[in-house]
């Protein structure tokens, strides 16, 4: 009789080892199947590569990618003379101070001197302030706001409507900029309208373009884009010959209403 119950005892725990070795290769092999096509929620680094869910690359989910998409971050604005910045000093607001640029790229600031700030981005204009209140105050915690800039422009003279100085806000083409500008008069030379550009402080460059035949064949693809800084200028007279690359007072031979 106990010969007979312990064979019995014997038979279901092999029975029992048997399912649990067939349990657990069949659980291994499910993980090994559905490891390429999925990963635990929130895994990066060597796991998730393991399980080919890999975090995306540095610059592709952060906006950094495609700029037709939603492209590469745009640089960061920069400070230039006469712009104008709110200093707001979280723990010491009598520090607080509203601050112009000065031609020379110097601010002055209450009982700190003078803090060079043009060509800096916001960031690192904060942290020169910083720097400089450090003697003053412990730990200086300053916010820096740009209250008022100089915006984009672009020059129209010569044979135009309304010659002057215009806000560049928007893509604006040669065609466009010469409208804004109350388009041309009736002695001006539209097919020799001029493009001067500025390359560095005493260099500028000079394009000619026959807004007459872009009218005409209805071919506004050439029609260049304003940048900021640039002057169109519409001769009243046929000009025979103009050097691509000019000096700054070499210019004014051309856009002299004199000759």
């Amino acid at each position: 009789m106990q010969l007979s119950v312990s064979i019995r005892f014997a038979g279901m725990a092999l029975l029992i080892s048997q399912f649990c070795v067939a349990t657990f290769a069949q659980d291994n092999h499910w993980e090994q199947s559905l490891g390429t096509i999925a990963s635990p929620s929130g895994q990066t680094g060597a796991g998730a590569e393991k399980t080919g869910m890999a975090a995306a690359k540095p610059g592709e989910a952060d906006g950094m990618g495609d700029p037709e998409l939603g492209g590469k971050r745009r640089p960061l604005y920069r400070l230039n003379c006469s712009d104008a910045v709110q200093l707001s000093f979280t723990l010491s607001p009598e520090f607080d101070q509203l601050l112009t640029i000065q031609p020379d790229g110097y601010v002055t600031l209450k009982d700190a001197g003078l803090v060079f700030a043009q060509g800096l981005t916001l960031q690192d204009f904060q942290l020169a302030v910083r720097r400089a209140y450090t003697g003053y105050l412990h730990d200086p915690q300053v916010a820096v706001a740009l209250k008022d800039f100089e915006h984009p422009y672009f020059v129209a003279g010569g044979e135009v409507g309304k010659p002057g100085k215009y806000e560049l806000r928007t893509a604006t083409s040669i065609l466009e900029g010469v409208e804004i500008a109350g388009g041309l008069t009736h002695e001006a030379r539209h097919s020799q309208v001029i493009l001067f550009r500025r390359i560095n402080d005493g260099m500028v460059e000079s394009h000619v373009f026959n807004l007459k035949k872009m009218l005409s064949e209805k071919n506004l693809r050439e029609a260049p884009y304003l940048l900021p800084g640039d002057l169109v200028f519409v001769p009243q007279n046929s000009i025979s010959k103009i050097e691509r690359f000019l000096t700054k007072p070499a210019l004014s031979m051309y856009v002299s209403p004199t000759q």
